[in-house]
């Protein structure tokens, strides 16, 4: 077979035609539903495979993939933050897999395989932050947060969102975020005063933006790329990057061990690799970096040069032992508190 090159879809058309029309392949997928539907579709346009896609936050999907680990289900787990698909690698849920594809990688996404043995890879890339609604800021009349402390102050008592980080990747981030900026007992110290003010934690790391959009809450603490999409569908939202600094996700893809359709899986997983695939990104309004150089960045992504990044330490906070324990820490010392 040729090497995988731009003559991707090419190839994958003839396997899928070889193979016979009984193909099939479960894809699990963790980013925002317009997304999944288009990788989805598209993959059966360019390979005759029929994909059935379920779409959840990733801490949901990690639990189902451990939940089914003796009799798996899922073929490919795509998308979402790379901490829990770190952490199913390193509990035995995922498969070793290098694709021909890495040649046209970013180092970044690499360095996401290497330190999980290859049983996982970076697709994308987003850095943490929040957004607020402009209108009602000014209806309530309060300051315009520029940074994470700023979140902290009475005046936003029940005017903020965020996701529960058992659920949600993204709040699992923010949460690792606030122990490497401010060491443990002072990042416990802030998600416990910011508890404080939060209205309600949501089961999906995007909802929170959404809701600010909508008008339902001032403030949502989301990836910036997802407040991005928020202010091109034509919501009143200020995107944030923190003045302190903030953490950054690797998206990340895996292959479920025992998967019943491995064929299809590393089908599928070679072209979400390739930059026709990571494209489709432009056409649903998703403003992350993609993993593959030749892909398009979008114009009105976030610039990441320009942000303060942590050094996040993926390898450590992906590690099930750490994930485990500041997941029970953050139940039994801040979910618990009073509001």
């Amino acid at each position: 077979m040729k090497k995988v090159t731009t003559a991707l879809a090419g190839s994958l058309v003839a396997l899928a035609a070889s193979a016979g029309a009984s193909q099939a392949l479960t894809l699990y997928c963790s980013a925002q539903e317009e997304w999944c539907q288009i990788m989805a579709r598209s993959f059966e346009e360019a390979t005759g495979i029929d994909v059935d896609m379920t779409r959840k936050s990733s801490g949901e999907t990690f639990a189902q993939v451990k939940a089914e680990e003796a009799n798996p289900k899922g073929d490919v787990w795509w998308g979402g933050t790379g901490d829990p698909h770190l952490q199913a690698a390193e509990e035995g849920l995922t498969e070793e897999y290098v694709s021909p594809m890495r040649e046209q990688l970013h180092d970044w996404s690499i360095a996401q395989a290497e330190s999980a043995g290859n049983q996982t890879i970076g697709i994308y890339s987003g850095a943490l932050g929040y957004g607020y609604n402009n209108d009602l800021l000014a209806a309530n009349n309060l300051p315009e947060p520029a940074c994470w402390k700023d979140l902290l102050k009475p005046e936003y008592k029940g005017h903020i969102q965020m996701a529960n980080p058992n659920s949600s990747g993204t709040a699992y981030t923010t949460l690792a975020t606030m122990v490497q900026m401010f060491g443990e007992e002072e990042g416990f110290q802030y998600m416990k005063d910011l508890h404080a003010n939060i209205n309600q934690y949501t089961k999906s790391g995007s909802a929170p933006i959404k809701a600010a959009g909508l008008g339902e809450t001032t403030v949502g603490i989301v990836f910036m790329h997802d407040a991005v999409a928020q202010v091109e569908a034509g919501f009143p939202i200020t995107v944030v990057a923190p003045c302190e600094g903030t953490g950054y996700e690797i998206g990340s893809m895996s292959i479920i061990k025992g998967a019943r359709n491995m064929d299809e899986a590393k089908q599928f997983y070679d072209w979400a690799l390739s930059a026709e695939a990571q494209n489709l990104a432009l056409e649903v309004d998703a403003f992350q970096v993609p993993s593959n150089k030749g892909a398009q960045t979008s114009d009105k992504a976030p610039d990441l040069s320009s942000i303060k990044l942590i050094d996040y330490d993926f390898t450590k906070y992906g590690s099930s032992d750490e994930r485990k324990r500041l997941l029970q820490k953050w139940d039994e010392e801040v979910s618990t508190l009073p509001q």
